[in-house]
């Protein structure tokens, strides 16, 4: 008897918004939408009045992988503190580019600090936060007109938690009369939609083109943000911006976006990502660039750095020695990273395996570029290598760690085309 067996399809669905948006910084580019990679941004949590703190920590988002960074403005001493901060990070050799997050008064900000508006490379409008009554279409008005007189783009950002009171109230009053009427979840999704087609339409008609347009609708709960988008990317071609607008913290956050995040962009739908984290007490705020990208990498979005495939640990391997190897050989390739992604195109592709006993150990290890089988506990002490599926050699000692990195440093010089740019 004879099976037939379907075809079976293992990438996403295409990109489904038609519309590129172009976010400049000097000789820096980001596409947003169109078939473009999807971009990771960040947001900062400094003040943004203080110059040298944000700068630090932009620097270190962009290092980390951050290609958009958005940074607070809600006064007019933050508005003041842009340009200087655009300056000091060119003096750093950072060209991220940064996008102004308005609120309120952006209208006012934007028209009275002319440098902090060129200064930034784009601006994040939420329309439920712009103005209330006659003055709330004035107010939007204003703003578009600023990012048309310096030519910038436009995140128009819905969020449920600042929701435009007269649009949902319209919207309520004609469920009411519906034979039938939605549900309150259904009205509040409808809200949040319409709120951000209506004011991307209304920015084009004041002269904003399309292709400077991106939009948002951002809530907390997981199947709320997939129910949202799938409706969102149904109605319109601008470029979507995904992300919880809380995530939340430590595992639970990084669950949710994960979980949210990779259902989203499975279907094709979202062309930038933000991990909305809440940082440990004096944790990393790069966490959550590093999240955003491994999102990206393991689904085969995106490709960032060489990624380590390490077992989960046993019986066999009581042990703690893979765990420390897989752990500073995964941080040692991401601070790598900066350097080689310029010196050696490619190697953000590269596989490494670190393995804990002879079980999967040489099996997983064939399949890597590097791989390395530890010995479990009481086990002979010796750590078979595999370069490319053949086992190279057989490490043994107290400096296998030492040893292994050096095998990598020299894969990655050996098998990976130093960029003409750098050796000019």
């Amino acid at each position: 008897m004879t099976i037939s067996l379907p075809e079976v399809s293992s990438g996403p669905l295409a990109r489904r918004s038609s519309r590129r948006t172009k976010i400049v910084y000097g000789a820096r580019e980001i596409f947003v939408g169109g078939g473009a990679p999807v971009v990771v941004q960040s947001m900062t949590n400094t003040d943004t009045v203080d110059v040298i703190g944000t700068a630090i920590q932009i620097k270190e988002l962009a290092r980390a992988g951050s290609e958009l960074v958005r940074i607070t403005v809600n006064n007019e001493e933050a508005a003041g503190a842009v340009p200087a901060i655009r300056e000091q990070l060119d003096k750093m050799g950072v060209d991220v580019p940064l996008v102004g997050d308005f609120h309120y008064n952006g209208h006012t900000l934007l028209k009275d600090f002319p440098d902090c508006a060129m200064a930034l490379s784009k601006y994040r409008i939420n329309p439920g936060n712009v103005g209330k009554g006659a003055k709330r279409d004035t107010q939007f008005a204003q703003m578009i007109e600023m990012a048309c007189r310096y030519d910038k783009p436009v995140r128009i950002g819905v969020n449920w938690g600042s929701l435009d009171q007269v649009l949902l109230a319209r919207i309520m009053d004609e469920n009411a009369l519906r034979a039938a009427p939605r549900s309150s979840q259904s009205v509040m999704y409808e809200a949040l939609i319409t709120s951000a087609i209506e004011n991307a339409q209304r920015a084009e008609e004041l002269g904003l083109a399309g292709d400077k347009i991106i939009l948002s609708c951002k809530v907390s709960g997981v199947q709320d943000l997939i129910a949202v988008y799938r409706e969102l990317a149904r109605r319109c071609d601008y470029p979507l911006h995904l992300g919880l607008t809380e995530a939340g913290m430590g595992s639970k956050g990084i669950v949710a976006s994960t979980a949210a995040l990779s259902v989203l962009l499975q279907e094709g739908i979202g062309d930038t990502i933000r991990i909305s984290l809440t940082p440990e007490p004096g944790g990393d705020r790069c966490r959550e660039v590093i999240v955003g990208q491994e999102i990206l990498q393991t689904m085969g979005l995106r490709k960032f750095t060489p990624m380590v495939i390490a077992c989960p640990g046993c019986g066999r391997t009581t042990s703690t020695v893979f765990q420390e190897l897989a752990d500073s050989i995964q941080t040692f390739l991401r601070d790598q990273m900066p350097v080689w992604k310029m010196q050696y195109p490619g190697v953000e592709a590269m596989n490494v395996a670190v393995m804990g006993c002879i079980v999967n150990g040489p099996g997983e290890s064939k399949h890597a570029n590097i791989g390395i089988s530890l010995p479990g506990s009481g086990e002979s002490p010796a750590a078979p290598v595999f370069i490319d599926g053949e086992k190279a050699m057989t490490l043994r000692g107290d400096f296998i760690a030492k040893e292994f990195q050096a095998i990598v440093l020299e894969y990655v010089k050996s098998h990976y085309t130093p960029s003409a740019v750098v050796s000019a």
